[in-house]
C-alpha cells in the first residue's frame, strides 16, 4: 500500500475524503504515493487559518521574519535527502546533475538569501513644511499556485518572500507533483507558527477557487500563458495584485562565423535543463546557414555524452517528460515538424514502454510558422532555424507573444551586446542561457508574465506602499 500524504492547515495535518495516485514518470506502473484531493471547504479553512496568523504576523519584528526564513532554509537542508528522493520519484528528474539535489540546494539558498533582504523606510521629504516617509507594508494572505517542473524551488520562491515581508501563505501545488510540496510544508510547520504556511492539494478547479477567493490579497502564479490569463481575469474581480511567471519560447541567436564547439555545452544545457521542462530554457536556436552543419555536429556530439534514464540511477543526467499530457504534446509537435519538412538529426521517436521518456531531439529544416518553432514545446527538443541576414533572425526572435528570456552567442563582445539590446525579453543572456540567481530580478514581458521575482524588487511585490505624511 502506497503512502498517503496529507494537507497542512493551521499547523495541523488534514486528510481528505478522496485521494489520487501519483505515478513515477520513469515507470508509470510505480505508484509513488497518494495525494489528497482538497475541496472548497479545505480552501476556506486554509485561508481562514492564514488570515488568523496574519493578524499577528503582520506586526512581527524584522528579527522574527528573518528567523522564519532561515528556519525554512534549514528545513530544506536538513531534509534534503528525503525530499530529493520524493521529488525525483514524482517529477522524474535525476537526483544528480541539475536535478533534485540541485533543486533542494536552490531551495535552501533562495530561502537563506531572501532572509538577508530588507525594504527599509524611505524618507521622501524632510523639510520645514512636512516629513514624508514611505513604508512597505504586507498585503495579507498570499495565494500561491506552483507548476510541476520545479515544484519545490518555485514553492520556495513564492513562500519565502511572502513570509519575509509579513504575509501568510496558502499554496496549492500542481496535481501532477503534489507530494514533495505537501511533505516540505509539513516539515516547515514543525518550526513555524501555525497558519503561516498552509498547503492544500487538488485539481485545477481548486486553483481557480483559490485565485477567485475574496480572502486572498495577493496571487503568485507560475505556469502556462493560457492559465495565467485565467488567473489574471479571476484576480481582476477583486482587483487582487498578481505576479505571473508564464511560458517562454526563448530564442537564442548565434552570430555568423562562430565556432559552435565553443558554445555547445552552454547551448545544450541551456535548452535541455530538466529535459527542456523549464520556462526559461532555450527553445529555438537561430544560426547562420553557413554554420548549420558545424552547429549540428557540435550539439549532437555533446548530447552523446549525456545519459538519460531513471532519476534514481546515479548515472542519469536527464529524466523523462513528467506527465502523459505533456509527453503527447512533445510527440505531436515533433511529428508535425516532420510533416512540414523537418529532419530529426538526433532522436525523434519515443523510447517506448510504461514511461514518458522522449530522447534528446534536434530538428533542422524548420522555420517560423511551423508549430515546433512558434509554440513552446516544453520538452527535450530543440529546433535549429537558419538565417542569412541577422536582421531577420532578430525579427523572428522578437516576433512571437513570448518574452521571458533570450540569448545571443558570439566571441565579439560589441556585436553580442548590440544584439542583446535589441532582443525583447525580460532577461537577455550572452553566451549562456537559463541562468537565474536570487539577487537578480527575474520576470517576463509580453505574454510571458507580469511583475518580477527575486531580489528587492521581487520582495517589494509582496507589499504595498504606505505613506506617512506629517506636518512639520
Amino acid at each position: 500500500m502506497s503512502k498517503k500524504y496529507e494537507m497542512t492547515i493551521d499547523g495541523e495535518t488534514v486528510s481528505a475524503d478522496e485521494y489520487t495516485n501519483i505515478r513515477n514518470p520513469a515507470n508509470t506502473e510505480e505508484i509513488v504515493g497518494q495525494a489528497p484531493v482538497g475541496n472548497k471547504t479545505h480552501l476556506d479553512k486554509a485561508i481562514a487559518a492564514a488570515e488568523k496568523a496574519y493578524a499577528s504576523w503582520r506586526f512581527s519584528s524584522d528579527e522574527d521574519r528573518v528567523n522564519a526564513c532561515n528556519a525554512i532554509a534549514k528545513v530544506c537542508s536538513d531534509n534534503a535527502e528525503e525530499l530529493a528522493v520524493l521529488l525525483t520519484k514524482e517529477q522524474g528528474k535525476p537526483l544528480g546533475g541539475l536535478g533534485s539535489n540541485f533543486e533542494l540546494g536552490g531551495c535552501a539558498g533562495w530561502a537563506g538569501y531572501t532572509a538577508t533582504l530588507a525594504l527599509p523606510d524611505k524618507v521622501i521629504e524632510d523639510s520645514d513644511e512636512r516629513h514624508v516617509v514611505q513604508k512597505r507594508v504586507p498585503l495579507g494572505v498570499v495565494g500561491s499556485i506552483t507548476p510541476w517542473n520545479w515544484p519545490l524551488m518555485i514553492a520556495i520562491w513564492h513562500i519565502v518572500p511572502g513570509i519575509r515581508s509579513g504575509n501568510t501563505v496558502v499554496i496549492k501545488p500542481s496535481p501532477y507533483t503534489p507530494l514533495s510540496t505537501l511533505r516540505m510544508v509539513e516539515l516547515m510547520n514543525e518550526v513555524l507558527p501555525a497558519g503561516l504556511v498552509n498547503v492544500i492539494s487538488g485539481g485545477d478547479e481548486l486553483g481557480a477557487e483559490l485565485t477567485g477567493h475574496d480572502g486572498v490579497n495577493k496571487i503568485v502564479f507560475t505556469g502556462s500563458i493560457a492559465t495565467g490569463k485565467k488567473v489574471m481575469a479571476s484576480a481582476a474581480k477583486s482587483v487582487t495584485p498578481v505576479t505571473l511567471e508564464l511560458g517562454g519560447n526563448d530564442a537564442g541567436i548565434m552570430l555568423q562565423g562562430e565556432d559552435p564547439a565553443k558554445f555547445a555545452e552552454g547551448m545544450f544545457f541551456g535548452s535541455m535543463i530538466n529535459s527542456g521542462q523549464t520556462c526559461g530554457a532555450m527553445k529555438r536556436l537561430y544560426v547562420h546557414e553557413d554554420d548549420l552543419n558545424a552547429t549540428v555536429d557540435a550539439l549532437v556530439g555533446f548530447a552523446g555524452n549525456i545519459p538519460m534514464g531513471d532519476g534514481m540511477d546515479e548515472s542519469s543526467l536527464l529524466g523523462p517528460v513528467q506527465n502523459e499530457r505533456q509527453f503527447k504534446r512533445v510527440v505531436e509537435l515533433v511529428e508535425d515538424a516532420k510533416a512540414n519538412g523537418g529532419t530529426c538529426v538526433l532522436g525523434g521517436e519515443p523510447a517506448g514502454g510504461p514511461n514518458y521518456f522522449y530522447p534528446v531531439t534536434i530538428v533542422t529544416g524548420v522555420s517560423d510558422g511551423v508549430r515546433l518553432v512558434d509554440e513552446e514545446q516544453f520538452g527535450p527538443v530543440l529546433p535549429i532555424i537558419t538565417y542569412t541576414d541577422l536582421e531577420d533572425a532578430i525579427s523572428a526572435a522578437n516576433g512571437l507573444e513570448f518574452g521571458l528570456d533570450a540569448s545571443v552567442w558570439g566571441s565579439d563582445a560589441e556585436a553580442t551586446a548590440a544584439v542583446a539590446e535589441r532582443l525583447e525579453a525580460g532577461t537577455v543572456l550572452i553566451n549562456k542561457h537559463g541562468e537565474i540567481a536570487p539577487h537578480i530580478p527575474f520576470g517576463g514581458i509580453k505574454c510571458s508574465g507580469l511583475g518580477v521575482e527575486f531580489g528587492e524588487e521581487g520582495l517589494a511585490a509582496y507589499t504595498s506602499i504606505k505613506i506617512i505624511n506629517s506636518a512639520a
